[in-house]
């Protein structure tokens, strides 16, 4: 078989397992006006930022992506030399100075050079020579308390349950405006790529500084490390789908390569494989990077691998004279490596035939003709798998406030946002955020008023205020926010007007095409909202779960201290499991009988559903308020059933706690 046909349907597969340009947008996008509201509301409220990196900010999704995040103080910019001071106001910004005199290419010392700082900085100092300096190793040390473990200058560790627990790297760091006097050769290198655009804009957002010292310098426990994370991360954005595939393939070959191995003994990573990939790109390597040359891109960037491995040499990107391989690739583990790659590079291209993710994506697509004969996008993945990358990323994106203060934020932030240029997934994002922005905000001005000693007047206007929001909210978001107004005015004591909701939302919720969670029906959703916006999907069709960490239910009190004292920020209840019981607590109320009926329905819902409506991993919260509300009745036998089976199921919650305490009560 001829190897352009082998790359084209490689180059099909990975689209269909990494995902396509499209796809890659979406995440990226969603991700980047994301970010922007953060920087915008966390810089004005707390003065620090937080940055996504690593693969899941390129646009990867891989199972085993973890989340890598930065974080570094907005009002401790580092300068390198005392002439920048004039950009800063330096009453209300504490400056940080370079000294990279003594410290290897890529590395720096950072000192104060008039000694004000926060407590955590200035505790993280050492005296040298009469001169303040940060200690590198003392900041992550007291960054880095109380994480599972530290790797590098980060402090890793997991979040969730077991069986959905996703690894995460915390760094905390530093940065500057300004680009490094040591990485100014980089931008007479880009003749052909990145464009001057790229170039310009990498340029002006400068770089970091993260916690870790040259292990064979002189200043290892006080020295840092230059990253230029947000600069590849551009770099990435700037590639093309076949370059960027590439790039997916080489990660799942270093994968396959590390398999087995433990920490210290993988010594190629994912990092030395995007070096490569930059490399080869700006070296013009391959003059046409499309689907056809998948395998010959792969070939080049294995190639200039595997000589960097002969000579113990990985050149840093943007400092070359930084040597990446210094501290971990020589001697006989580099001899050994050496032999593994050029074992594999003498049996050529072929041998990616035996690598079985690899293999999986070119063997799904020769089996099926109809893919293997187009490499054209827009043929490979539909409207409602397109819609469903969209809207499950709103979900994971979408953040709410825990004060009025970070809400105006944001709605302020909204705002200016909104009349910028922005894509047409950002746009939605933004309608989404402001939807939950609004709930955030009607349930704290309602809370405020009933915790105060406000006039009834002052209630009066803070209640017209709240429902005004929430059925803006509703003109915002999705199908689903209809259910908030229903607990507000539950909250309120209006139990007829919450029933009144919650038939319209069962009303909506009857009709055709609805997305669950990812659950959807193909054929009804494109009849009921083929080819119309996004805005008017996500009104019509689209259901998440509800969070209580917006409104906050008297009932389940119990449920969120446990859960907040085990680390879970939030309980996330099915939308359907949400409304019986809303039901169920405003008919007794008002019609006993309706109450047992609602019990009923939700009792059905728990017991019978095969995580469609109730996801397998909110199954905890779900049995937990269907015993709740059978205690209520009096039912306890039943009650007692329902609080043991919460504590069979995956504890995504962890409400075991308050679940215990609910036993116990019954016993």
């Amino acid at each position: 078989m001829a190897l352009q046909t082998i790359s084209e349907s490689l180059y099909v597969g990975l689209c269909l397992e990494v995902g396509t340009s499209q796809q890659v947008a979406i995440r990226r996008d969603v991700r980047d006006i994301k970010e922007l509201l953060e920087h915008k509301v966390t810089g004005t409220c707390y003065n620090v930022h937080r940055m996504l990196s690593g693969s899941r900010r390129e646009g990867f999704r891989f199972v085993d992506s973890d989340c890598d995040f930065m974080f570094w103080p907005t009002d401790h910019p580092v300068l390198w030399d005392l002439s920048q001071a004039r950009f800063y106001n330096t009453h209300r910004d504490k400056l940080i100075l370079c000294d990279s005199s003594e410290s290897p290419p890529g590395f720096t010392l950072l000192w104060l050079p008039l000694e004000e700082a926060i407590r955590l900085v200035l505790s993280a100092c050492v005296r040298i020579n009469g001169v303040l300096y940060i200690s590198s190793a003392k900041y992550r040390e007291r960054n880095n308390r109380g994480s599972n473990e530290v790797h590098g200058p980060c402090s890793s560790g997991t979040q969730g349950p077991v069986e959905y627990a996703m690894e995460y790297d915390h760094a905390h760091c530093f940065v500057s405006d300004f680009w490094p006097p040591s990485a100014s050769s980089w931008r007479d290198r880009c003749h052909s790529w990145p464009s001057p655009c790229v170039v310009n804009d990498i340029i002006k957002s400068g770089c970091h500084f993260v916690a870790i010292g040259h292990k064979l310098g002189n200043n290892t426990d006080n020295e840092w490390r230059i990253s230029f994370s947000q600069a590849e991360q551009k770099l990435v954005y700037a590639m093309n789908h076949t370059q960027f595939l590439t790039y997916a393939l080489l990660k799942m070959f270093v994968k396959e390569i590390n398999y087995g191995l433990s920490e210290e003994e993988k010594l190629l990573c994912s990092y030395h494989i995007k070096t490569a990939v930059l490399w080869a790109i700006q070296q013009n390597a391959i003059h046409d990077w499309s689907p056809q040359n998948l395998l010959a891109g792969f070939w080049v960037c294995f190639k200039l691998l595997l000589k960097w491995v002969y000579e113990g040499v990985c050149p840093n990107f943007f400092i070359p004279e930084n040597n990446m391989f210094l501290n971990k690739v020589y001697g006989e583990a580099q001899k050994q490596l050496f032999t593994q790659l050029y074992s594999l590079y003498e049996r050529g291209i072929a041998f990616l035939l035996h690598i079985p993710p690899i293999s999986s994506c070119i063997m799904n697509v020769l089996c099926n003709p109809r893919l293997s004969v187009c490499t054209d996008e827009r043929t490979l993945i539909s409207e409602v798998r397109l819609d469903t990358e969209l809207f499950s990323e709103i979900n994971i994106q979408t953040v709410t406030q825990d004060n009025l203060l970070g809400c105006m934020e944001y709605l302020h932030t909204v705002e200016q946002l909104i009349t910028s240029p922005l894509t047409q997934c950002q746009i939605i994002m933004l309608q989404k955020q402001t939807a939950t922005i609004l709930q955030c905000s009607a349930f704290m001005l309602h809370d405020m008023y009933t915790t105060t000693s406000g006039g009834n007047k002052h209630v009066y206007i803070a209640d017209k205020l709240s429902c005004y929001m929430l059925k803006l909210a509703v003109k915002f978001g999705c199908v689903s926010d209809l259910l908030y107004i229903a607990v507000y005015f539950y909250k309120t004591l209006r139990y007829r007007e919450a029933l009144s909701v919650i038939e319209m939302t069962k009303v909506k919720l009857a009709q055709p095409g609805l997305m669950y969670y990812g659950h959807v029906d193909p054929e009804r959703y494109t009849e009921a909202v083929g080819g119309q916006s996004w805005s008017t999907k996500m009104r019509n069709t689209v259901v998440e779960t509800l969070t209580n960490n917006i409104c906050f239910i008297d009932e389940l009190t119990l449920e969120q201290q446990s859960s907040s004292l085990n680390e879970c920020p939030a309980l996330y209840i099915p939308l359907f499991i949400l409304l019986h019981m809303l039901q169920f607590l405003c008919y007794r109320h008002v019609d006993p009988m309706r109450a047992q009926v609602a019990l009923d329905d939700l009792q059905v819902l728990v017991h019978h559903d095969h995580g469609v409506f109730v996801p397998v991993y909110f199954r905890d919260i779900s049995w937990e308020i269907l015993g709740i509300c059978q205690q209520m009745t009096g039912n306890h036998q039943a009650a007692l059933y329902s609080y043991e089976q919460s504590l069979r199921q995956i504890p995504f919650h962890n409400i075991h706690t308050a679940t215990s305490h609910r036993m116990q009560d019954l016993h």
